[in-house]
């Protein structure tokens, strides 16, 4: 039985409560597009809030901070979730090369295998003496960041988990923004000594 009341744009509605829709998946983000306006107002009818950033191709769902003078705030719909120290430098180590990859402008998608990912995070753990030990312990910040969708695997190597492949999403410009950046990496340097010339 088919329902004529669902909405048009209810595909696109369903498939962002869910996360990110990024230009990739080109039949959402057509649609998505096609119907951002009517999008825009019916989130915004329920405290909610479009954000689409065509330049680095996605489109997610915010939920703006209740004011404080609203004696009845709306119940939080996302939950924010709190990352470990390793976690949120591997976030900064991450936006920094998405930064770099920019740059040099080499395309539109950074790949980067397990190896490359933690060769740059340990730059900050040299203090550490057991190598292998801290270059297990590094699985669970990917891990963490494969979970919230920062990091996708797209291709696995059986034989060596070392070349596993990631993309880095374009989300983490929107959660990691400039001044979040500065922000964290001037908290991390409380924690962190950098790493000697």
């Amino acid at each position: 039985m088919t329902n004529t009341n669902i909405s048009p744009f209810a595909h696109v509605f369903l498939k962002l409560m869910q996360g990110p829709v990024y230009e990739e998946d080109k039949t959402y983000w057509k649609d998505l597009l096609g119907w951002q306006t009517e999008l825009s107002k019916y989130l915004q009818q329920v405290g909610l809030q479009l954000i689409i950033n065509e330049s680095d191709g996605f489109a997610r769902i915010a939920q703006p901070e209740a004011s404080e003078d609203n004696d009845k705030p709306l119940p939080r719909l996302m939950r924010k979730t709190r990352l470990t120290y390793e976690a949120t430098l591997l976030c900064i180590v991450l936006r920094e090369a998405l930064d770099e990859f920019d740059i040099k402008g080499n395309g539109t998608r950074l790949f980067m295998t397990q190896r490359e990912i933690k060769e740059r995070l340990t730059l900050f753990f040299k203090e550490r003496n057991n190598k292998s030990k801290l270059l297990k312990d590094l699985n669970k910040p990917i891990n963490s960041l494969l979970n919230i969708g920062i990091l996708k695997a797209i291709r696995e190597d059986a034989a060596n988990k070392e070349l596993h492949q990631y993309e880095v999403k374009r989300i983490i410009k929107a959660l990691v923004n400039n001044e979040k950046l500065e922000e964290i990496k001037s908290k991390l340097k409380l924690h962190v000594n950098p790493v000697q010339q």
